[in-house]
């Protein structure tokens, strides 16, 4: 991750909760948006993992109260998650619509979706684990489609000790093993960090399968 990456978190509370007496500061979401797409295509999900606001809220925040239980399987699924983005987008594309075109109502309507994706983020994170939301959240859902097989995260098979600490640290619960075929990485690094046979890599390697 970046060094940045841990002080992300408060600009969803500044967004989130002053956005309702300021709801200019909900045009934020339109950077956010703009830096998915231009990232997505290259780097996957690395958005989710160094940029992403409320992913670090959830990491250093409110993973201090998480349950820390595992991340259930069916909310991985993209039956799920591809729903789930297109009703978002529909609802978002109406309540849009309806502020004709009024600046302040647009920002309101992008703090609105601001606060109920994060609150519903923040009651998963502290029941279940930190990126719980993250798993089926309509954004990651786009780049991990976008940016399916992109930057992936290599292993040395030769080196490897399965010793599991990668999976251990591994925000999204994900095998690591199998994580060269997962597009729902978010390059975090954290894997890499803890490997003790430097067998984790983002670089091409000619032994890594």
């Amino acid at each position: 991750m970046l060094k940045i990456t841990p002080y992300m978190g408060p600009l969803v509370i500044i967004v989130s909760i002053a956005g309702l007496w300021q709801p200019l500061l909900g045009y934020f979401m339109l950077l956010v948006f703009a830096a998915i797409f231009l990232i997505a295509p290259f780097r996957g999900r690395w958005f989710c993992g160094n940029l992403c606001p409320r992913g670090s809220f959830m990491d250093f925040w409110v993973g201090r109260i998480s349950g820390k239980k595992k991340i259930p399987k069916f909310l991985k699924s993209y039956w799920i998650r591809v729903p789930l983005f297109m009703l978002m987008m529909v609802f978002m594309g109406y309540r849009l619509m309806n502020t004709h075109g009024i600046v302040n109502q647009i920002g309101m309507v992008l703090v609105i979706m601001c606060l109920t994706t994060s609150a519903i983020a923040v009651v998963l994170g502290v029941t279940i684990a930190p990126r719980t939301w993250c798993t089926f959240c309509p954004m990651g859902t786009l780049q991990s489609i976008v940016g399916v097989n992109k930057y992936p995260l290599l292993v040395d098979i030769e080196k490897c000790i399965k010793c599991h600490k990668c999976e251990k640290v591994c925000p999204m619960h994900l095998n690591i093993l199998e994580i060269t075929h997962n597009p729902d990485c978010i390059k975090c690094g954290r894997c890499i960090d803890v490997c003790p046979k430097d067998a984790l890599s983002f670089k091409k390697s000619s032994r890594s399968s």
